[in-house]
């Protein structure tokens, strides 16, 4: 009897699965979190822009980039909530300020995590607390649905639970929502609920943990053209004011909408065009 329980714990032992090594996190200054196994994959080059060409988000700059050189000194720092009108530059803001702050020669590694995998981030967190780096946590695009459960993986982030938040570690979200959810559903929840105003208490609530708020609003035709101006001069690209302004906004009114983004799509054609290489 004894032989095979020993064949059976060996049968089992090669069954399991061999334990993830560390991630290697000199290996680069971004990485995306992926489950499934988990690990954290390098990024070699983020996708951002220089900052000086953030147009119309200023004082949204400079406070996220003030909260990020403290945290980045090991100075306390608020996990930081962006949100509002879509392409407006949250996402974009990110990514520029930690560069910003790596060519300032601080230490920081930007961490991409997606919402779906919420779940896995107390593994992620047991990684990163075990570095002597200093971690951006982002997540992208964030909201929830009236049946996610996800949010409560989210406030393990932001309370910490009895470990606490890592202290080398800082959370920065975007979203277009303020609260993080529907605004019909915080509705439907009030008007149902035995007790309205603790219904939905637990998850508008959970935009309250961020320490810092920053909106992002529609913006002006003004700075719709200086964004692209700015994109212009950054990349050589000679364009006569006046044909610059008839075209961006023949191309916003195609579009039905005026954003950073759409500042920038416009921007990628006309540098095509001119025969212009981006990247």
């Amino acid at each position: 009897m004894t032989d095979t329980m020993i064949r059976i714990a060996e049968a089992l032992e090669r069954l399991a699965p061999v334990p993830a090594a560390a991630p290697d996190l000199d290996a680069a200054d971004a990485f995306i979190w992926h489950t499934g196994p988990d690990r954290l994959e390098p990024v070699a080059r983020v996708a951002r822009i220089d900052i000086g060409l953030l147009v119309g988000v200023d004082r949204a700059r400079d406070t996220l980039l003030e909260n990020t050189r403290h945290f980045a000194k090991g100075l306390p720092a608020n996990n930081a909530l962006l949100w509002g009108a879509r392409g407006m530059g949250k996402s974009s803001l990110v990514k520029s300020i930690h560069g910003q702050i790596r060519a300032e020669g601080l230490p920081l590694k930007l961490v991409e995590l997606a919402r779906e995998d919420l779940p896995s981030v107390q593994r992620l967190l047991s990684h990163l607390r075990a570095s002597s780096h200093r971690f951006v946590l982002f997540l992208d695009d964030l909201s929830f649905s009236h049946d996610d459960q996800h949010y409560k993986s989210l406030k393990a982030v932001l309370d910490g639970g009895i470990e606490g938040r890592p202290d080398n570690v800082v959370l920065y979200a975007t979203s277009n929502r303020r609260h993080l959810m529907p605004r019909d559903m915080i509705e439907n929840e009030r008007s149902s609920a035995i007790s309205p105003s603790e219904a939905v208490e637990e998850k508008v609530s959970l935009s309250d943990r961020f320490g810092l708020w920053l909106g992002f609003h529609p913006c002006s035709q003004d700075d719709y053209l200086a964004m692209i101006r700015g994109y212009c001069d950054r990349h050589g690209i000679s364009i006569d004011d006046a044909t610059l302004r008839a075209e961006a906004i023949e191309w916003q009114a195609t579009r039905g909408s005026r954003s950073g983004r759409v500042a920038w799509q416009f921007f990628t054609d006309l540098a095509a065009r001119k025969g212009v290489a981006l990247y």
